[in-house]
């Protein structure tokens, strides 16, 4: 009894009479627990893949949009970033994607891995506005002078020159610009923080980590007085879809100060394809903020 009191109370496990059930060890005599598992990687990482919680689907379809035509793919899992769809398309790496979720809902993607039929996909960082180029052109304009001043004003070089007509539209098309718009949902007396994953005059897609139901009644609210009233057309893990009740003046979201997404080198591509083109790289490419001003004033003037 005493060896017992003095491994209870003085904390040595190893004395003789102490509990009755030892603690069960694997064949390796190493104590069985997941921190114990080896896993062998065939690459070590190079960026951060757990930012993002992802949600691994069960019998789930969606669309996507590639090279003018539409497929229905199995939508494998998905997270704020990002998405694994299975399908027997044939991409390139960096090819581009447009992932369907629902109605407006469509997500613009570029392919960073392909094994046998499964492909990864990675999200555009910023927010789209879904309207004329012209009328797009000039919200990110004023948003550069409201917003980021001290861009506008340390003007060291020259606008670049406008781009001749038949070019123009090709280039304001695949122009990227690194902004993005974050908000608050109110919904059942609570607040919830989402990103705006692109806005036009009738709606949103948001990225959110809450499953709204279809038809709930929220409102958006982007900061600086700009409030929407919207109903949740589609929700689907960790993305939803608004229809705003009232069409939004595009030009309201100048007022509305957005963040700057962080710079990130361009993936090195494997030295298989490192002889082919990359279709999607240039368009991938984003803007810096004096570039943008630089761009969007030469548009303006031409």
């Amino acid at each position: 009894m005493n060896k017992l009191r003095s491994a209870i109370f003085g904390g040595d496990a190893s004395a003789p009479g102490g509990p009755l059930v030892s603690k069960k060890r694997g064949q390796d005599g190493k104590s069985e627990n997941l921190a114990s598992l080896a896993v062998p990687r065939e690459a070590a990482r190079t960026a951060n893949h757990r930012d993002d919680d992802r949600h691994r689907l069960v019998h789930e379809t969606a669309s996507i949009r590639f090279k003018r035509k539409t497929h229905l793919v199995d939508l494998i899992n998905l997270s704020g970033g990002g998405a694994m769809i299975g399908s027997d398309i044939k991409p390139r790496l960096w090819d581009r994607i447009d992932l369907i979720l629902g109605e407006g809902g469509a997500i613009e993607c570029a392919v960073r891995w392909i094994r046998g039929d499964r492909i990864g996909l990675e999200f555009a960082h910023e927010t789209r506005i879904d309207c004329a180029p012209e009328q797009r052109d000039a919200v990110l304009l004023e948003v550069m002078r409201r917003s980021f001043p001290e861009i506008c004003l340390a003007v060291t070089s020259p606008p670049v020159e406008a781009a001749p007509a038949a070019a123009e539209d090709s280039r304001r098309a695949a122009h990227r610009h690194p902004l993005i718009w974050n908000g608050q949902i109110l919904w059942q007396h609570d607040s919830h923080t989402v990103r705006l994953r692109n806005i036009s005059e009738s709606g949103a897609l948001i990225d959110t980590d809450v499953d709204f139901p279809t038809g709930a009644e929220v409102m958006l609210d982007l900061g600086e007085g700009r409030q929407l009233f919207a109903n949740v057309g589609w929700s689907r893990t960790g993305q939803a879809g608004l229809v705003f009740r009232n069409a939004f003046d595009l030009s309201k979201l100048a007022g509305v100060r957005p963040r700057v997404a962080e710079s990130a080198p361009q993936p090195s591509r494997p030295a298989a394809i490192a002889t082919q083109a990359s279709p999607w790289a240039e368009e991938w490419q984003r803007s810096s903020l004096e570039e943008l001003r630089s761009e969007l004033e030469g548009f303006m003037r031409h």
